[in-house]
Formats: structure tokens, sequence, C-alpha cells
């Protein structure tokens, strides 16, 4: 099992290269900031960078059990923040991201 500083790692990469794409989901407008534009790339890479290890957990994607979800939920700038995503070669794939 990845360490969380290697996840966290691959994904500011993941992020910092553009390999980004967001799982399609309803309310899309309230639980991926990022892909409707409410936030950029560049503040969910300052996010992910600040958080820490206490704030990560990871479990199978529902539909693809050899798929791990990982989720980070931090505060930053005084706000609570969820991001939620998973890997697939090369890319990060975001499902949330939200406060």
């Amino acid at each position: 099992m990845p360490k969380f500083t290697d996840i966290k790692h691959q994904v500011i990469q993941c992020l910092e290269e553009g390999n980004v794409l967001h799982e399609a989901r309803n309310d899309i407008d309230i639980k991926n900031f990022l892909k409707v534009g409410a936030i950029s790339i560049e503040e969910v890479t300052e996010i992910l960078k600040r958080s820490r290890g206490h704030e990560y957990e990871s479990s199978p994607h529902h539909l693809d059990k050899s798929i791990d979800v990982h989720v980070i939920k931090t505060r930053h700038k005084s706000q609570q923040w969820y991001i939620k995503w998973y890997f697939i070669e090369p890319d990060a794939v975001f499902i949330s991201v939200h406060q």
C-alpha cells in the first residue's frame, strides 16, 4: 500500500502536468468545484500541498474494487475542503472537490 506522501506527490504531479480528468456524476456543480471552474488547479494544488497524513483516507472504488479512491478532508483558509480522486495512469480522476 503506497504511503500518504507518495499519493500526495502523485496527485500534485498530475495537477501540475495537466493530467486531470473528472468522473461524471450528478450535482457536479456542487460536488466538483474544480470541474466547473469554481476553484483553480493551482488552488487545489495548494490545498493538497498543505494537507497532512491524518487528514487522508483511502478505500476501494464502489464500482471497481481494484481502484483505490483517495480522500483528503482538510481546512484551508478557514474553510473545510473535501477532495476525492483516484488514479488511472497517467491521470488523476477527480470525483469531488468541494467545501
